[in-house]
Order: C-alpha cells, then sequence, then structure tokens
C-alpha cells in the first residue's frame, strides 16, 4: 500500500483499503473557521447530537474575517465562541491566542505524523508535510465527525512525484509546487493522493514541506503527503500533543502515474491571473507592474518566508506606488519576527505589519483590491475576484519575488535589488 492507503487502512481497522472502496474512517483531528464552522454548528443542532465525540479533538479558529471586519463577521466568530463553551471544547482559539489555522495547528503540535484529518477548508492538505493524511470536507461532513468521530471516504488513487537535483538559489517549495501546477494542470491529480518523493523533497526543511502540500488542491488533489522521516522527528519531536506515528510507501506500491522534475531546470515561478496553472519564470514578467504585495497565509506565513522577505528588502523602500503588507501566520512568529528585527526591517520599508489573520488572502479584509488594481502574492489562489475587485488581478509567487517586486513596482527577481 502507498502512506496514504495504510493511513487510511489503520483508521478504519481494514488489514488493507485499495484506491476507489468507500470506508468510514476514525478521524484524529476536526477543524472549521469563522466562516466554515457556523454552517457546522446548525447541522450539528439539526442533526439531535447530545454532545461532541470528543471536546479535545475539534479545533475552532476564527481567522478568515478576524479580528472581525464587520458586524456579520463578529456574530459568525461569536457562534464558534458560544458553541465553544457550551460544549467545553479545548481547542477554541480567539484572537490574541489563535493565528492561520493551517499555520498554528502543526507549530502547536497538534497534528502529528499519521494522523487522519479532516477540516472546513480546503487547505487542510497543508498537515500532509507531517506525513498525516489531511484534507478538506464539507461543513455537514464535519458536523456529522462532531458528532461522531467519523467521516466517509473514498480512497484515491494515488500520483508519485519524484523531485531530483540541485535547488537554484532563492528556489524553494512554493516555486516546486507552482512548477508542478502548471505542468499537470488545476484538475491534473483530481481526487487523488499527490506523493513528494524524491532528494530534493528529502533535503526540504519543514516550512517548504507544509508549503508544498498546502497547494495540493490547487492541482485538484484530495490530499498531498510527504514520508515523515528525521527532518519531520526533529520538528514533530518536543511539540507534538500526541503520540505520532510514522508510515511509508511499499516498494511495490501502485501509482496511476509518476512524474519525475529535475529541480536544477526549476526557475523561480510566478503564477499568472486566473489560475494557478498559468505559470510563468518570473524573470519573464519584468513588464508586469503592480499595486500590491502580500506576504503571508497558511501558504508563506512562516518564520522562514518572513525571514526571506527581510533579507531582500532590509535597508530599503517599498516602492512609493505599491503597497506592501506583511502578515506573520500566527502570535509566535509575530513575536518572532518582533524578537529577530524583521519587524523593524519591514516598517522601515514603509510596509504594512499586520497581526496575523487570513485577511486579503481571500478577499476577506486588509488588502482588497480595488477595480483594475493588480497584486503579486505568496497565497495559493488567483482565481477571478479572489482578492477583490472581478476585474483586479493577482499573481502568485514565493516571498523573495514579492519583496524584489515591492522594491521595484513591478515583478522582479531578487537578483536586481540584492
Amino acid at each position: 500500500m502507498t502512506i496514504t492507503e495504510k493511513i487510511f487502512a489503520a483508521h478504519c481497522g481494514k488489514k488493507e483499503v485499495v484506491p476507489g472502496e468507500l470506508i468510514n474512517a476514525k478521524v484524529d483531528l476536526i477543524l472549521a473557521n469563522d466562516i466554515t464552522a457556523p454552517i457546522a454548528i446548525t447541522e450539528f443542532k439539526k442533526i439531535g447530537a447530545k454532545g461532541v465525540f470528543d471536546k479535545n479533538r475539534i479545533v475552532f479558529i476564527p481567522d478568515h474575517f478576524a479580528p472581525q471586519k464587520d458586524i456579520k463577521a463578529a456574530e459568525q466568530c461569536k457562534m464558534l465562541r458560544d458553541f465553544s463553551k457550551s460544549y467545553d471544547l479545548g481547542l477554541y482559539f480567539e484572537v490574541g491566542r489563535m493565528g492561520v489555522e493551517h499555520a498554528l495547528l502543526p507549530e502547536q503540535g497538534l497534528v502529528v505524523p499519521g494522523d487522519l484529518i479532516i477540516g472546513a477548508d480546503s487547505h487542510t492538505c497543508t498537515y500532509g508535510g507531517l506525513g498525516a493524511f489531511a484534507t478538506g470536507v464539507g461543513s455537514t461532513d464535519v458536523a456529522s465527525a462532531m458528532a461522531t468521530g467519523e467521516c466517509w471516504f473514498k480512497v484515491p488513487e494515488s500520483m508519485k512525484f519524484v523531485y531530483y537535483g540541485k535547488l537554484n538559489k532563492w528556489v524553494g517549495g512554493k516555486d516546486l509546487i507552482l512548477h508542478t501546477i502548471g505542468d499537470i494542470g488545476v484538475d491534473g491529480a483530481l481526487y487523488r493522493a499527490m506523493e513528494f518523493t524524491g532528494e530534493t523533497i528529502s533535503a526540504l526543511p519543514m516550512y517548504a514541506r507544509l508549503t508544498m502540500c498546502n497547494m495540493a488542491i490547487e492541482a485538484g488533489g484530495k490530499n498531498g503527503i510527504i514520508t515523515p522521516d528525521e527532518i519531520t522527528e526533529q520538528y514533530a519531536k518536543g511539540r507534538a500533543k500526541r503520540e505520532y506515528k510514522f508510515y511509508s510507501s511499499d516498494k511495490d506500491s501502485k501509482y496511476v502515474e509518476v512524474k519525475e522534475y529535475d529541480c536544477s531546470k526549476i526557475p523561480l515561478t510566478v503564477s499568472c491571473p486566473h489560475l494557478p496553472s498559468n505559470t510563468k519564470p518570473a524573470a519573464e514578467l519584468s513588464s508586469v507592474t503592480i499595486d500590491q504585495v502580500v506576504i503571508g497565509s497558511c501558504t508563506n506565513g512562516r518564520i522562514e518566508d518572513l525571514r526571506v522577505a527581510a533579507e531582500i528588502i532590509k535597508g530599503k523602500k517599498v516602492n512609493p506606488n505599491v503597497r506592501m503588507i506583511v502578515i506573520p501566520a500566527t502570535q509566535q512568529i509575530y513575536l518572532q519576527a518582533v524578537k529577530e528585527g524583521l519587524a523593524e526591517i519591514f516598517v522601515n520599508a514603509e510596509a504594512v505589519f499586520s497581526t496575523p489573520t487570513c485577511g486579503p488572502c481571500l478577499g476577506g479584509h486588509m488588502g482588497i483590491l480595488a477595480k483594475g488594481e493588480r497584486a503579486i502574492a505568496t497565497t495559493n489562489r488567483n482565481f477571478v475576484g479572489r482578492m477583490g475587485h472581478p476585474e483586479s488581478e493577482v499573481y502568485l509567487s514565493n516571498p523573495a519575488v514579492a519583496a524584489a517586486s515591492a522594491i521595484k513596482g513591478r515583478i522582479a527577481t531578487q537578483d536586481e535589488v540584492v
């Protein structure tokens, strides 16, 4: 079996499972946010559940429209707060303690290798970077799972992505996944497990692995997953709140498709509007002017991402025609950025340095685009109207390209500014 199939088998009490099989599996953790939890709460009440299956396995994180941007957002966040109090949930993260959900849970050791995790958010697949099966589900599935501790699945076929060769300078996990999506398309892995492997992946630090798995959904994937190893152990050790288990694919596992990539040939990559698969080398986009830069989100809001951006923009200024918004993904990352002087670098460069929130990524708040405006962002989606007006445009990049672009006022690479 593949790693994905092994995790499923372990969680549904079977010796083996096969692609296409319908199963009912026990979940280790259930996640919802201030947009999706209110629907789940409403449905949970409708089914007449007497209580939750485990008050310490349900996570509610208000991060999309929080700190609350308007009355409607405040009411939605209040639903999470009230439900959490009513059922004595141990994992409700209020503003001031919360962070962008998919950065917060690994950081807090709440998701661990070998887990089966569902979340009412499509980027739940992030946790595959730890060697867990994690996928986004609908709010009604969350409601049912909150009552029963189980969820149904169709076991996905697996695709194997093998990466080899030395990465070029400044090229990282974001470039690898953008390049991959550009190659196979936004439906190239539809309802498949995307297993990332090879010597390049084995050398990737955890933050880059989480970034890659985060965007499996942008290729249509059911989940993204990386076999846990010593790097995983170093990350999980000391922070894991539960025991964990490393799974790996058997040598004779069956894959529906295998793709190989020579990473020495992968350049700094940018996704152009209006699909993540519309990729081009950053160096070919120097004529594209921008109005806004966003560095953050569950894709690239970790401390390592902020360090890269700060290294490039230190001692320089954001172009006078550009707004630059930097959003650490969690309170811990925010504090670390302050301690390391990164916050000061961004503020001195005349960028905004914000409290943790999903904010502009989903067109929520704190960085909405007007008609005709153009942004480059380290976020994960660039669909029509994703960050604001339907006639605005979003380009996706890694933090190095985003920071260089903030200085130049157009899409640029770090070689032009460092």
